[in-house]
């Protein structure tokens, strides 16, 4: 499948890199020569000169015979243009990253029916429901559902003090709807089995029906109380999406914000939250408004060194936890080596709904995990697949995978190695990046 992908800039690259990585054939239209010669030299894609708005790059055929066309420039009108175009040159699929909210509220339709958009990426929009979702179960690190809702994961760190610390998968008692599905120690990640020990420090996934996954996740209640009091330090389009959000779920949200302007549109859209014109680096200022009484301080400046500085400020003055957004994906591991307890790549959260995109067939959803090592996928069973009417024990599938819940006719259970797994199941799978694109070839559709 070839894919062009017009704007190499931070998340065109990002997009490059991991469809790159994931071995499709990759486009990079870039009129910068700098950015150009950067995608070039680290990349392995083919990178041209070219204005995606022209109708000249079309007529180019490593464009023309794209199947999917991105375009993520740095203007949202030449993106909409430019799936415009690549549509009506005959690419059958088009994405566009759509950054003003604008457009992403008061237009959709618009974007998919007018502008041929078939799938909008509001960066900002997917990194505040993402920290959304984390804030609503304050005891995860990461929380994702599955089929409906039906199927939960829960990522929790283990601490020194942790029952499971220091034993054996097989001598821990985990209710039997729930499955230890991966492990992340030391950068590594771990599929275990029943005599792999669990240590302090390690992360751990956790997967299950949603009941059981809600029940048990009150175990790790120590790790963070209920979160009521929010601080956001940045009101960009990140913050202006993510404050009324939490204002909704009946959080007390106070925001700070150098920028004026900034602050008078969030203030346009809160109902009770607080908007605060200052300095977030300004020790003093802090401590007057309460950091250290905060349960969660949240840092999405549009500086991923300013981020982590602030972050490190609000855990010494007292803030019970705090969440970091960078842009650049290097920095994920440093920033929870030093302290911060939760880091969130705006980049990876929407390559991931690209790679979903791309990779069509029966793929319904895909996360990106622990800086993209890692993937959890929900998928589909396809009619005619290698997959199919196998038991799961003869099914073999790749080293580095593990199927962790099956979902038929809306039951969701934890299967053994007898499992069979039939046409139109929803299975969820944790796989090593690296094996991903064959685990999902395994459950592809063989008829016609």
């Amino acid at each position: 499948m070839r894919i062009v992908i017009a704007g190499a800039g931070k998340l065109g690259y990002s997009i490059a890199q991991l469809l790159a990585d994931d071995q499709f054939d990759v486009v990079v239209i870039e009129n910068d020569p700098e950015r150009r010669e950067i995608v070039q030299s680290s990349l392995d894609v083919l990178a041209l000169d070219g204005n995606s708005c022209s109708p000249l790059l079309y007529e180019d055929p490593d464009v023309r015979d794209a199947d999917v066309f991105i375009a993520c420039t740095d203007s949202d009108e030449v993106n909409m243009v430019s799936c415009l175009m690549a549509k009506k040159y005959g690419i059958k699929h088009t994405v566009s990253r759509i950054r003003n909210i604008e457009y992403a509220e008061y237009a959709p339709n618009m974007l998919n029916h007018d502008m041929s958009v078939d799938l909008i990426l509001n960066p900002e929009r997917i990194m505040a429901t993402e920290i959304d979702r984390i804030l609503m179960t304050p005891n995860a690190l990461n929380v994702d559902e599955f089929a409906d809702g039906k199927v939960r994961m829960f990522e929790a760190k283990l601490r020194d003090d942790s029952p499971f610390a220091g034993k054996c998968l097989k001598d821990i008692h985990i209710p039997r709807d729930i499955l230890v599905a991966m492990l992340f120690r030391h950068n590594k990640m771990i599929i275990p089995r029943g005599d792999d020990m669990l240590e302090a420090g390690d992360n751990v996934y956790f997967v299950g029906t949603n009941i059981a996954i809600k029940d048990f996740e009150s175990q790790f209640a120590t790790t963070y109380a209920k979160i009521n009091k929010a601080l956001i330090i940045g009101a960009g389009r990140t913050g202006r999406f993510l404050a009324p959000m939490l204002e909704e779920h009946g959080l007390q949200v106070k925001v700070i914000e150098k920028d004026k302007e900034r602050c008078q549109l969030l203030t346009n859209k809160l109902k009770k939250s607080l908007v605060l014109c200052g300095d977030g680096t300004d020790i003093d200022f802090l401590t007057e408004e309460g950091v250290s009484e905060a349960d969660v301080v949240v840092c999405l400046t549009e500086d991923d060194k300013l981020n982590l500085l602030l972050a490190l400020l609000a855990k010494h003055l007292g803030a019970k936890k705090t969440i970091v957004r960078v842009s650049r994906n290097e920095y994920i591991s440093l920033m929870e080596k030093v302290g911060v307890d939760i880091v969130l790549s705006t980049r990876l959260l929407s390559a991931g709904e690209v790679l979903r995109f791309v990779r069509k067939g029966g793929l319904v959803s895909v996360s990106l995990l622990e800086g993209a090592q890692a993937e959890a996928m929900e998928i589909i069973v396809g009619r005619g697949s290698q997959i199919e009417d196998k038991a799961l024990k003869d099914a073999k599938l790749p080293r580095g995978s593990l199927l962790c819940a099956v979902v038929r006719y809306g039951e969701a259970y934890i299967p053994n190695g007898d499992t069979i797994l039939h046409a139109n199941d929803r299975v969820i799978l944790f796989t090593k990046s690296e094996v991903s694109k064959s685990v999902v070839k395994m459950f592809e559709s063989r008829t016609h």
